[in-house]
């Protein structure tokens, strides 16, 4: 049993990023499970200093008390586990573009989530020889239209229909949906917390999760931090960092106390420690909506 934290190595930890791993930590660590790190660098051409980003987003996560199991997972060295994964499902080359793909199927979701409609679902072999000449191929799963359900601790039952969903890009990189899933089950998480912007391809993972032989971990999607205009937040929203706040005179544990106040757990100006919250923490009384962040 276990919980994890996994972010990108592609820039700090903001309050919004800090706030999930809170939670993460707490959701573990009250159920006795182990909490694992796991950094997601697949994607190398936005994690060129991944090593030094990774150092900083764990020194952040120290400061907060928050510690973590065993050694840090690495995406980037597991690519084996990938590959064995996909040769293990239906696939099927796709030459499709983004903007084809666009103008194919509607997003009725209000998002940019866009069902894939199946265009190369059915080529023919010398279809597929042609089109390898101009484009190299992305390969996606072939789902058959499943439906799934998952159950969310917050927002109850999700159901989703499964498209054909990419498990790897046309550059050879394992895509996100395939890799989470495949390092999932490998490390035993049973309890997956991240942002609640992540909700909408949670049935496609649980969906990939059964394909792969194992059991649908429990999920907790935490409502999102947003800046004074509603808008997700982010770096360029100003002191949204450790480095950023201790710079504006606000500590760490300043910061502990602001995010557990935002989560129910502590009243405001309280001075807490991470093991105290513990006790206190309750993932079904966590809040439903954003969580408007403190300007400094």
């Amino acid at each position: 049993m276990a919980g994890r934290f996994a972010p990108s190595p592609t820039s700090e930890l903001h309050l919004g990023n800090l706030r999930t791993a809170l939670v993460a930590w707490l959701a573990a660590r009250s159920t006795g499970r182990a909490f694992l790190l796991r950094i997601e660098d697949l994607d190398t051409q936005r994690v060129a200093a991944a090593p030094a980003v990774a150092a900083g987003q764990i020194a952040d996560l120290a400061e907060l008390g928050l510690d973590f199991d065993g050694e840090v997972v690495w995406q980037s060295q597991r690519l084996s586990l990938y590959a064995d994964a996909i040769a293990r499902l239906d696939v099927y080359e796709c030459f499709c573009t983004r903007r084809e793909i666009a103008e194919a199927a509607s997003a009725p979701h209000g998002d940019s989530y866009r069902p894939y409609p199946g265009t190369c679902a059915g080529l023919s072999d010398a279809q597929r020889g042609q089109r390898r000449l101009t484009r190299p191929p992305a390969w996606r799963v072939r789902a058959g239209g499943a439906v799934q359900t998952v159950t969310d601790v917050l927002a109850g039952e999700v159901t989703g229909v499964v498209d054909d969903f990419v498990v790897m890009r046309n550059d050879g990189v394992p895509a996100y949906n395939l890799a989470v899933v495949v390092d999932d089950i490998a490390q035993g998480v049973d309890q997956v917390v991240r942002g609640d912007d992540l909700l909408a391809s949670s049935p496609r993972q649980a969906w990939l999760t059964g394909r792969l032989g194992a059991q649908v971990p429990e999920y907790l999607h935490v409502p999102l931090v947003v800046n004074s205009e509603g808008k997700r937040l982010a770096k360029r929203h100003g002191a949204v960092t450790l480095a950023d706040l201790r710079a504006s005179g606000v500590g760490p544990g300043t910061v502990l106390t602001m995010l557990a106040h935002s989560l129910g757990l502590a009243s405001e100006g309280e001075a807490v420690n991470s093991s105290e919250l513990i006790e206190r923490f309750d993932p079904s009384e966590l809040p439903r909506d954003p969580w408007v962040a403190p300007s400094h």
